[in-house]
């Protein structure tokens, strides 16, 4: 007989013991399978040091190894091959037992690409974010995975890999897939609140659009990068006094993130006063091809609104070219400099210090993941600028000393949002995800941190900042009507009786007459 704490100083020492991030991750992940209460338990009492190892960045490794490292299923594989028994499938699950779903198609893990059948990984670790954070339930939540394939050529050479064996099919065979999978998720799970993640850019934009206004939806690699991005830079505005409406923006990467990002600091603007198009200018996009302009062909329609002027770089000196990212930085002397291309030390002395030449406190946030990706590393953009920076990144990193100052560097982690997110339209049952739930959801996170020098809460806050999210989100989505659940007990009530504890229920004998 042991106690709950007996167990957890065990199974610690366990983990202790293995040999890197990796195994430590294994570790976790079959803990889980066999002793889901410990689990959760576990990574809560050590939520600072464990978060990183069940997330990111650990879980990115731990997905490109998932094939060889297979030890039990987890979650609904829907393969293509499969796409006339999807019905049948869902059918293992009553209705009433799921509230939240996490889908991928595994288009663009993290910042590790095509992991194919693999990505099931991505979806399990989210759901372990909302538990361990937020409380959602583990039992009520659904990891599936959409099989259509991969392009990784890695892994359709592999011959331990899990997945459909075949190259990603063709764009009309995928959307029509998608849609009959996500038709399935609607009359199964009507009142369910579904996650897409990590789909490839053009597929995460165009499934947003297309189900957002007929289910309770959400992209978090769009809208929750948007919003956490959008909180750090709320309190980077407060120290620097200048009003967003002044700043140049420039987003180096835009995909999926950046663009997310671009979006939610373009509403920002709007709230402010600019009409559209004066906020449109004050951004500047680049992606594998350079700067965003108007003269390029088939330019993605996301991108579009914040395409430059084509006859815009003909004033620059003619030896800049606009398709590298220092030359651009020089001419267009951007205030806040956000990445999210994955490319490990784009953010060079040489560009960090021509940015700060032009502002006297530079808003920079080298948001790609992994650690290996990362655009600049806090201490080198500290000591660039003399200490003048102010940095947010998307991998975590250890607080920066300067001249005898510590400078706080603060992680644009998605598990500072979502989690509370889920919480909020759990507890309420909102039919959608609404722009005033997301609003609500970014202001309530921007005021969490209560050290004023730094950008956001740290991840030991993690659950008191989820929880007063998902009020703020509930009581939103109450006062616009699009909620089921509207108590008469206040949301604070509502909000917390929805949070599910680790811990042993107790077992008590029943005394069954005999027959």
């Amino acid at each position: 007989m042991e106690t709950l704490d007996e167990q957890l100083q065990r199974a610690y020492q366990q983990y202790s013991l293995q040999a890197d991030d990796l195994q430590k991750n294994i570790f976790l992940n079959n803990l889980y399978h066999t002793n889901e209460t410990l689990f959760f338990r576990l990574i809560r009492e050590h939520i600072q040091e464990m978060m990183p190892i069940i997330y990111t960045p650990t879980a990115g490794l731990a997905i490109q190894h998932y094939s060889d490292e297979f030890r039990k299923p987890r979650g609904i594989y829907l393969s293509y091959p499969e796409r006339d028994h999807i019905n049948e499938i869902l059918d293992h699950w009553d209705a009433n037992d799921i509230n939240l779903i996490v889908l991928t198609d595994s288009e663009q893990i993290l910042g590790i690409g095509d992991q194919g059948a693999n990505g099931i990984g991505i979806s399990v670790a989210k759901l372990v974010v909302y538990t361990l954070c937020a409380g959602i339930n583990p039992r009520r939540m659904l990891p599936i995975m959409i099989d259509v394939g991969t392009n990784n050529p890695q892994l359709l050479e592999d011959p331990f890999y899990l997945g459909w064996r075949h190259h990603r099919i063709s764009s009309a065979e995928y959307h029509q897939f998608v849609e009959t999978v996500i038709n399935a998720i609607k009359e199964k799970f009507p009142q369910v609140f579904l996650q897409w993640e990590d789909f490839g850019k053009k597929n995460a934009r165009c499934h947003l659009d297309r189900y957002q206004d007929s289910m309770c939806t959400f992209n978090d690699d769009i809208q929750g990068t948007g919003a956490v991005a959008m909180a750090a830079l709320l309190n980077a505005l407060k120290i620097t006094g200048t009003p967003l409406s002044h700043h140049r923006v420039l987003v180096y990467g835009a995909g999926t993130a950046g663009c997310g990002i671009a979006d939610q600091i373009w509403e920002q603007m709007i709230k402010e006063g600019l009409n559209h198009q004066k906020a449109y200018s004050r951004f500047y996009l680049m992606d594998r091809q350079g700067l965003v302009t108007s003269n390029r062909e088939n330019i993605d329609y996301f991108k579009a609104p914040y395409a430059r002027s084509s006859s815009e770089t003909d004033e620059w000196d003619r030896a800049d070219d606009p398709t590298r990212l220092l030359d651009v930085v020089r001419n267009i002397h951007p205030t806040i400099l956000i990445g999210t291309s994955t490319v490990h030390g784009a953010f060079n002395r040489e560009v960090v210090n021509t940015m700060a030449a032009h502002v006297e406190r530079p808003i920079i946030f080298p948001l790609s993941n992994p650690l290996t990706l990362a655009e600049a590393t806090p201490d080198d953009i500290i000591h660039w600028t003399q200490g003048r920076a102010l940095v947010a990144t998307g991998s975590p990193f250890s607080d920066v000393e300067f001249q005898g100052k510590f400078y706080p560097v603060s992680q644009c982690n998605n598990a500072l949002i979502f989690p509370g997110l889920g919480l909020g339209i759990i507890s309420c049952q909102a039919e959608r995800v609404s722009a005033g739930m997301m609003d609500a959801a970014t202001l309530e996170l921007a005021n969490s941190t209560t050290d004023k020098t730094r950008l956001l809460p740290e991840i030991s806050q993690l659950q008191e900042v989820s929880k007063n999210i998902g009020v703020a989100v509930a009581r939103q989505a109450i006062l616009e009507g699009v909620a089921l659940n509207r108590p008469d007990q206040n949301v604070e009530n509502l909000v917390e009786s929805n949070i599910w504890e680790p811990v042993y229920m107790p077992y008590q004998p029943l005394n069954i007459p005999a027959k």
